[in-house]
């Protein structure tokens, strides 16, 4: 889609086909918090709960599965799903675009199955536009410096796009007002079973709303304030390295 700017979808899904009934479940989470390994765990154990598949325009990888890994299409064909206000969600990374999609959504409900959203924060911020009665999950770390040894461990990434991350994990908490339930990922065990009790057994999370929100304040303060993050951001505060996808 390089030379064309997508259309701005409307707000308003105009989709009849989306069944209310079968809910929504949305799961965000800052990098390295373990999102995926819950949610994978979770749909392997309980087919009738899915994984949404998001669209892309970029290329297929080696050993990618079209339909598994992502929907593969065409920047014209991405647009065109804009263009018919299809897209719940979408985002430009490094030049390819990447979405959730009514379709998809509704290919989930048609099979009679939960859907389980796996996006970023500003993600959520566009789907709850559109169809507000989904239910937002937040995971998060017990601790800023748990969060910044888990990303470190990972050996993945440089120093810098490590840092990078991390950064961007604090920017993502501080968007916490935005969900409804909330999982601190202390011993991954203990978050699963949350997980599985709030999508399967619809008992909530052992964290209240307003207790999510205090611990996620607590995590921003503790960004702020901790000598040893401090001593980060003099290291690594200038650095702008893009990171991969």
């Amino acid at each position: 889609m390089a030379n064309k700017r997508p259309h701005l979808e409307s707000d308003i899904v105009t989709h009849a086909s989306i069944n209310a009934a079968s809910h929504i479940y949305v799961v965000s989470a800052p990098s390295g918090t373990g999102k995926t390994t819950l949610n994978r765990r979770l749909i392997a154990e309980h087919p009738q709960i899915k994984l949404s598949v998001s669209h892309t325009t970029r290329a297929q990888r080696v050993g990618e599965r079209n339909g598994d890994h992502y929907w593969f299409v065409t920047p014209a064909e991405f647009q065109a799903l804009l263009d018919k206000h299809a897209m719940l969600e979408y985002a430009n990374v490094h030049g390819a675009y990447y979405g959730t999609s009514l379709p998809e959504v509704e290919r989930i409900q048609g099979k009679g199955c939960t859907v389980l959203l796996e996006i970023d924060v500003q993600g959520w911020l566009q789907v709850h536009k559109k169809i507000p009665s989904a239910t937002a999950l937040f995971i998060v770390p017990p601790s800023m410096l748990t969060l910044w040894k888990r990303l470190s461990a990972r050996k993945t990434d440089t120093p810098e796009q490590t840092w990078k991350r991390f950064r961007n994990a604090q920017a993502e908490i501080a968007q916490c007002e935005y969900f409804h339930h909330f999982i601190v990922n202390d011993v991954l065990e203990a978050a699963y079973e949350e997980l599985e009790n709030l999508l399967v057994k619809k008992i909530a999370p052992l964290l209240s709303p307003a207790q999510g929100l205090a611990h996620c304040r607590k995590l921003l303060q503790e960004f702020d304030a901790d000598p040893q993050i401090q001593q980060l951001k003099v290291q690594y505060g200038a650095s702008s390295t893009a990171l991969p996808r």
